[in-house]
């Protein structure tokens, strides 16, 4: 549905006001900035100041957390004095700034919400109008007036209001902006669903007047058996900032099996023009909120247990039950979800629906005003308005409602009736034009449309299997056409065939033209826009109905259950829980847009992007490197988290440093403790024997991890698509190279970064830099691999990485090269970037036959090239189930597979390395499978099994069947000799903490995280035990950092526990480091603190 009165607007709405010069000099940055606010009507959003000058009106722009504010300064020499006054306020940050060079604003299209300016900026029209929202404003002022400009929303693009994209559930979008995907617009949280075995996280998506909705579980990653925590949140559409959230106290069952359900919470959110239409709780009811601020406008009377919502017109139309629909005292009774879920499904448990009758009510959306109610059994997902009627399925037939009284226009023959059915499924019931149609696949697989003036059957079809794990039917009418296709399973043939409405005659029909692998349907139902029906057969499919082709994006997929939504010109993908092509999948919540002529501009590189600073020709200190260094990302550049250098013990406390927000993981060197602030882009040098701040440097945007430290340099990369070098004694800037093509941002979790971002911690090796610009090698150009003298940061050489050429190449199975960017590792002779391996002259090479099988991929860990690695990233601290690092050559994606290379190579949450043994932590042996109970060990393993093992191992695996994939009996064997062929020499099950970070030093192994205090099996066996309820929010409150934390040492040698203490607040994700006798660690409440032997 497009918004109306947008369309209906003039192209520019000019509002020009006088403003006298005593006024505007007598007015605080706050006042000046209340009144642009207002002036402006942006509600939230990204804000753009243009001339900021000193920074305070900048920070006084922010007017809530709704807000991201960015200044553009002219003149170099204002940049400090701006970021010191914007740090001053407690800003920087979600308030930050940076140099404007030329004419062209430093964003993509359509991501700024508000472009405010106070002098002449040399920036045309134009040029703001691209930067811009659709509906977004210019505020400038030119001598004394201030002019106000609102950018038009475009014809092409659509909205997505209901679940089925409209009233008439038609699932497709009128948008002719939408095109095969090459360009991110944005990102954010969270990066995974929570579990793949049970409900999925993302219960509704929807989108209206330039801002998305979403009902999604942010619970827990780490443990499933956490509680819910479900949010309504509401962000801008074109760059994905939130505006507000809502919490949700109850909702539909999260253990329900296997991501199938239920069907209908989807129907629960609507938004329509300025207000969203939602069930606050699975038994609240209907509310009316405020779409741009969140409050609460309106709770209709007499709605709780309402079930579907539709928006029509301005009148509600509601589908009322009189009691919940979550399954009573329902818990997971069986270990394999595959079993739980068939039970759920025998009539004997009563966990199916009926035709049991319910009620349909009609509102006015405006003024609550009830306009009639009727009670009818509905079958879920089929209740349909348009602009003079309703209908529904009542399990039996298709009825036709007056929608204006409620009294019955018609009843079909009947039509597939059914006694029951499960929560996941529904059959698609769609009104267009003069006909009805429906289908439900799981009876006799027919299409039925039907007159819309009496119900008359006009014609039926076969209905070709699509979806899976009982997800909706697909049934899409698209350029005039009725679509449906073969696409449900892997060997299905993918035919599609469109058929006239009124007669069922096949007007079109084709198969794919592509040849590569397909996996089952994901499971969701496919969406559609006016020129391509939107698949899911392994990613994105584009299949154009017109030109009878399909494009295919292995790398994104969207959320179980829902899918994706085409809308605004873009394909949002909410969060999956799925490990198939772990390390080129995107993750996240995905805005997507197709390429344009600027996506290819920005791809090409702009001159000067070497910078020289003052501190440029420092003298290099000697090569040697003192032993008791800790002097870059996990001690060295194999990312070992080892050093032979010992911590005097007993620990206690010699300073603490209070930096006020999330750090990263420290480095020392040189007497001088680095760590970054990612929230304040700002990078700390402390004095390593007392904690007094030596030096700050703020950057245009946040690193993530710490800086590489190299004969008396500090070396880091930058959200802003730098590196940066600076002289480690005094933070003084050596020089600076633009790694991404050209300074251009997008919005990616809430924060302003560039397109090609760069990594903190670089490698360097040899004097050289290693570094990677970029996001995927699918999207925006690829990704950059740069090569960079580290005294002089002259450019070696640039790799640039685009599969977008070849997209299917070299594609086995679930397994694809390596797409995504990571911190690089490196053993001298090769660099590694996940699995993926480079030569030292940046080029990628393949070390591993990519035409292997899975399972055979699985065992390749051995031989050179072997590294410590993470598919989803060093810096993922997710915990999401199907993550964990491995010391290895490889890893195998897919469903069967994912958990199989744990079983060949030493792998865990976290590891570290000496010589010839790897320590972790991570899931026992026996859980390398699929499993929501699951118990950790701490452990020392050899560093590789030797051949013999694997193919032990290798053996089991292939002959045990669902021994080998499930969790049956869940089992603490720790040393089974058939689940794991690396060799342990230790292993401490039940350890007391969950480990978020881990240094070996010299015969010590220090351990840090917070409690564990649930045992995962009691969780599963006594669910209703008061004793197990209290121990799982207890759990709960562990993993959120409200319970402390505890500092383990360990014995490298034989793994007893030398000592424990306890800590105030969480480590963050793999925050130690131990140089110079001394224990340096990072918490979550921004403190570093450094622990050794006393004075």
């Amino acid at each position: 549905m497009k918004t109306r009165f947008v369309t209906k607007l003039a192209l520019v709405l000019s509002i020009s006001c006088a403003l006298s010069v005593a006024t505007a000099q007598t007015e605080s940055p706050g006042q000046k900035a209340r009144r642009i606010l207002d002036a402006a009507g942006v509600k939230g959003g990204l804000i753009v100041h243009i001339g900021c000058s000193d920074g305070k009106l900048t920070a006084a722009l922010r007017d809530g957390n709704s807000y991201l504010v960015h200044g553009l300064i002219r003149k170099p020499q204002d940049l400090a004095g701006a970021r010191g006054n914007i740090s001053s306020a407690g800003l920087y940050g979600p308030v930050s700034v940076d140099l404007l060079e030329g004419k062209t604003l430093p964003y993509i299209d359509n991501s700024v919400n508000l472009v405010v300016a106070e002098m002449p900026i040399e920036i045309s029209e134009r040029e703001i109008m691209r930067v811009l929202v659709p509906q977004g404003v210019s505020y400038l002022r030119t001598g004394g007036k201030w002019t106000k400009t609102v950018k038009p929303r475009p014809d092409n693009i659509d909205e997505w209001t209901h679940y089925m994209h409209d009233p008439s559930n038609n699932a497709v979008a009128h948008d002719t902006a939408i095109g095969p995907l090459r360009h991110l617009q944005w990102d954010g949280a969270p990066q995974f669903s929570r579990h793949h075995e049970f409900t999925s996280s993302v219960a509704a998506v929807v989108s209206a007047n330039g801002r998305l909705f979403s009902i999604m579980d942010m619970g827990s990653r780490a443990s499933i058996h956490m509680p819910p925590k479900w949010r309504l949140t509401a962000r801008d559409a074109f760059n994905g900032i939130v505006l507000w959230e809502k919490p949700i106290d109850s909702w539909f069952n999260h253990l329900w099996p296997l991501k199938d359900g239920p069907a209908q919470p989807p129907r629960r959110l609507v938004a329509v023009d300025d207000s969203v239409y939602v069930t606050l709780g699975l038994e609240a009811p209907v509310s009316r909120i405020d779409a741009a601020t969140g409050r609460i406008l309106q709770t209709y009377e007499g709605t709780e247990f309402t079930e579907e919502i539709l928006c029509s017109d301005g009148t509600l139309f509601l589908l009322k039950n009189d009691e919940s629909m979550n399954p009573k005292d329902y818990y997971p009774k069986l270990m394999i979800c595959w079993d739980e879920k068939n039970r759920t499904m025998k009539p004997s448990e009563g966990y199916l629906l009926k035709p049991e009758k319910r009620d349909i009510v009609a509102l006015n959306a405006q003024t609550a005003e009830p306009l009639w109610k009727v009670e009818h059994p509905v079958e879920p997902l089929t209740l349909t308005a348009d602009d003079d009627s309703i209908y529904f399925h009542n399990w039996k037939q298709v009825v036709c409602l007056d929608r204006k009284t409620g009294q019955p226009r018609w009843r079909s023959e009947p039509v597939d009736q059914r006694d029951n059915m499960g929560y996941v499924y529904g059959p698609t019931l769609v009104a267009y034009d003069d006909v009805i149609l429906f289908a439900d696949g799981r009876l006799k697989r027919k299409i039925r449309a039907l007159a819309k003036k009496d119900g008359e059957l006009l014609w039926q079809a076969p209905h070709y299997p699509a979806g899976h794990a009982g997800s909706a039917e697909d049934l899409l009418v698209v350029d005039g056409l009725v679509w449906c296709g073969q696409i449900a399973g892997g060997k299905h043939s993918g035919v599609f065939t469109g058929r006239d409405p009124s007669t069922g005659e096949v007007k079109r029909e084709f198969t794919p033209e592509v040849e590569t692998y397909w996996f089952h349907h994901r499971c969701h139902r496919s969406k559609a826009t006016d020129k391509y029906i939107l698949t899911s057969r392994t990613g994105i499919e584009f299949v154009d109905i017109r030109e009878q082709n399909w494009e295919t994006h292995h790398w994104v997929r969207g959320a179980c259950t829902y899918g994706i939504v085409p809308c605004n010109g873009l394909v949002y993908a909410p969060p999956h829980p799925c490990a198939c092509y772990l390390e080129s999948k995107l993750s996240g919540l995905c805005a997507l847009a197709p390429a344009s002529q600027r996506t290819a501009d920005m791809a090409t590189p702009a001159a000067n992007r070497l910078v020289k600073g003052p501190a440029y020709g420092t003298r290099l200190k000697s090569a040697g490197q003192q032993a008791d260094q800790w002097p870059t990302y996990r001690h060295d550049a194999a990312r070992s988290g080892a050093t032979q250098t010992a911590v005097n013990l007993p620990l206690t406390e010699r300073w603490r440093s209070d930096l006020g927000s999330n750090l990263t993981s420290p480095v020392v060197a040189d007497g001088l403790v680095f760590v970054a602030s990612p929230e304040t882009h700002t990078l700390y040098a402390l004095n390593a024997e007392h904690g007094e701040n030596v030096w700050t440097f703020t950057t245009g945007a946040e690193v993530d991890s710490p800086p590489t430290i190299y004969r008396g340099l500090a070396i880091f990369g930058c959200a802003d698509g730098r590196i940066y070098c600076l002289r480690a004694s005094d933070g003084a800037l050596v020089w600076r190279f633009m790694a991404a093509p050209r300074n251009t941002r997008l919005v990616s979790y809430g924060r302003l970064e560039s397109v090609w971002p760069v990594h903190g911690s670089v490698l360097v090796n040899d004097g050289i830099v290693y570094c990677v610009a970029g996001r995927s090698t699918f999207l925006d150009g690829g990704l950059r691999f740069c090569r960079l003298d580290a005294a002089t940061g002259r450019l070696l050489s640039e790799n640039v990485i685009d599969d977008q050429r070849s997209p299917q190449k070299d594609v086995k199975v679930l397994n694809m090269p390596v797409a995504l960017p990571d911190v690089l590792s490196c053993d001298g002779e090769l660099v590694y970037m996940r699995s993926q391996v480079f030569d030292l002259e940046g080029k990628r090479i393949q070390t591993i036959d990519p035409t292997l099988e899975p399972f055979e991929r699985a065992n390749e860990q051995l031989g050179k090239g072997a590294h410590l690695f993470c598919p989803t990233g060093f810096l993922d601290d997710d915990a999401w189930h199907r993550s964990y690092w491995i010391y290895g050559r490889a890893f195998s994606s897919g469903c069967n597979w994912w958990f199989r290379a744990g079983r060949y190579a030493p792998a865990g949450r976290m590891l570290v390395f000496d010589g010839d043994r790897v320590y972790g932590f991570g899931r026992e042996p026996g859980l390398f499978v699929w499993s929501h109970v699951l118990e950790n060990h701490l452990f020392c393993s050899e560093i590789q099994a030797d051949a013999d093992a694997i193919e032990r191992v290798s053996q089991w695996s292939q002959k045990s069947g669902r021994d080998a994939m499930f969790n049956r009996r869940f089992t603490r064997a720790t040393t089974t000799v058939d689940r794991l062929a690396p060799k342990l020499h230790w292993s401490v099950v039940q350890p007391p903490l969950h480990a978020r970070a881990m240094v070996l030093a010299g015969d010590m192994l220090f351990v840090a995280g917070p409690p564990d205090v649930l045992h995962e099996d009691d969780a599963f066996n006594r669910p209703r035990d008061p004793q197990v309820v209290a121990k799982i929010a207890e759990q709960d409150a562990a993993y959120e950092g409200k319970r402390g934390a505890l500092l383990v040492g360990i014995s490298a040698a034989k793994g007893g526990r030398a000592f424990q203490i306890d800590l105030p607040t969480p480590p963050v994700w793999d925050g130690m480091a131990a140089a110079e006798g001394r224990l340096f660690v990072c918490d979550t409440d921004g403190r570093l603190t450094c622990f050794g032997q006393k004075n």
